[in-house]
């Protein structure tokens, strides 16, 4: 997300509902990458927030040129320079206490890797949507960027670290689903 800026403080936006309404009306599954299908169509079941965008995370490098490739990276090879197409989820959140409760939990997710892990707002987003934020996975040095150059072995570790961040996001749909809050 070239439009990388520090998260903004929540705002009224009394149109928020119907903003969610028109957004999952022209939602498509084929519009998202295989493997995160479940957990947008998990934060789209939730009444105070929606999904904006998203992308899966994908590691192009000689040998593999699909750039929507799912696969896995060889661990060894000689694979040296690896691009990576950053793995995020754009969404919008209701200003209400279960939509900030949301938000903050959603922002703890950062812990899992703090360095490459942020969460974030992107102008672009914001100025279409009022209180649309980001979670991203991407080397901080590299946050303002939606593709980066890394050495096969930081695009190992940011793998890893993607797959983590998935997992957690999965948990965090899951429980907030079957308990009906955060907490």
């Amino acid at each position: 997300m070239e439009t990388y800026t520090e998260p903004k403080a929540l705002a009224d936006n009394p149109d928020f509902q119907a903003q969610r309404r028109e957004t999952l009306a022209g939602l498509d599954d084929g519009m998202i990458d295989s493997p995160i299908i479940e957990i947008v169509k998990g934060i789209n079941s939730l009444p105070y927030c929606f999904t904006l965008q998203c992308c899966y995370g994908h590691f192009i490098y000689s040998g593999r040129k699909d750039p929507h490739s799912f696969e896995a990276l060889p661990v060894t090879g000689d694979i040296e320079r690896v691009l990576y197409r950053i793995a995020y989820i754009a969404f919008c959140v209701e200003n209400s206490v279960a939509g900030k409760l949301f938000m903050e939990a959603l922002r703890g997710l950062t812990v899992i890797d703090p360095e490459n892990i942020q969460f974030c707002c992107a102008e672009w987003f914001w100025e279409r949507h009022v209180n649309s934020y980001a979670l991203q996975v991407e080397p901080d040095r590299l946050k303002d960027r939606d593709e980066a150059v890394l050495d096969h072995s930081e695009a190992l570790k940011i793998e890893k670290i993607r797959n983590e961040f998935y997992t957690g996001l999965k948990g965090l749909i899951l429980y907030v689903q079957e308990h009906g809050m955060i907490g």
